[in-house]
């Protein structure tokens, strides 16, 4: 099954559908996961410098025995590295990682601080071919406006939460007018049960013989998003793809729309979340 494509807002071609690495650990979990989404089609990988497995993503990759020019492969500036400096040292520590030469897509992650000096860095690292395309994360219509007209080149994806309960309404309108298309994190409510049960998708669900999360990565995909749903479950991987035999009617994406609370579980506008994020943890502890 060949999954399909959508061009960015720079023509680069990214696959709608890919897998994430959120939280997978870096004892063998993300090398064996990784494996088995590529062995099964999978052909878009989610990673980032704070995840700590880039590494094992990178070498799952290159055993996989797919070129390397086939897969779509996607990291993040974590905020310990923004500013331009930082950031230009932290590309080229993200490519040693991955083991390659250029990454697919390139992210700020957290919208916090110099942000504005790591996109320049971004920019450059883009020309020389080091990132064939660069976007943002967490960005809400604040965050946007307070950064995004500084850049001289338009993210091509904002990664946000999104899912039924949560469909991002009003970045997305802001989103359009550069053309930047939407890449969903928790494309399934990080597991949320009241989701995943909801009488409204159920109905549909059992209309088309399809289990709840395929209808909501199903509706996702055709309201315009990029998804890149998360497991270790061989099973729960293949199962969650198949959702290319099936098209939600206009109803059907009229009543998931309905579904929209307006809010969600991370909200990057309230106070100290900067602050909280960047002393978490250390992305250079073992480096």
């Amino acid at each position: 099954m060949k999954i399909q494509t959508v061009k960015l807002n720079d023509g680069v071609e990214i696959p709608v559908y890919g897998f994430g690495t959120f939280q997978i650990p870096a004892d063998g979990s993300t090398y064996k996961a990784v494996s088995e989404a590529l062995s099964l089609g999978i052909r878009h990988i989610d990673t980032a410098v704070a995840y700590f497995n880039e590494s094992e993503v990178g070498k799952a990759v290159r055993d996989s025995g797919v070129p390397r020019e086939e897969v779509f492969l996607t990291s993040k500036l974590w905020l310990q590295d923004y500013g331009y400096e930082p950031a230009k040292r932290a590309i080229d520590l993200s490519l040693k990682k991955l083991g390659f030469d250029y990454m697919d897509l390139y992210l700020i992650h957290q919208p916090y601080g110099d942000v504005p000096g790591a996109w320049r860095a971004m920019e450059e690292a883009k020309r020389a071919g080091k990132i064939r395309s660069i976007g943002v994360s967490n960005m809400t219509p604040k965050i946007w406006n307070s950064f995004v007209p500084q850049f001289d080149t338009k993210p091509s994806v904002n990664q946000v939460e999104f899912n039924p309960y949560y469909q991002q309404k009003e970045i997305r309108k802001l989103m359009a007018e550069c053309g930047t298309l939407l890449e969903a994190w928790a494309p399934l409510g990080q597991g949320n049960k009241k989701l995943l049960t909801d009488p409204c998708i159920t109905e549909i669900a059992e209309k088309h013989g399809k289990n709840t999360g395929q209808v909501i990565l199903r509706f996702e995909i055709q309201d315009g998003a990029i998804v890149f749903p998360k497991s270790v479950n061989p099973e729960r991987i293949k199962s969650n793809m198949d959702i290319f035999d099936f098209e939600l009617t206009s109803e059907e994406m009229d009543k998931m729309r309905a579904l929209d609370t307006g809010k969600g579980q991370h909200d990057p506008d309230a106070p100290g979340v900067g602050d909280f994020l960047i002393s978490a943890f250390d992305v250079h502890a073992n480096d």
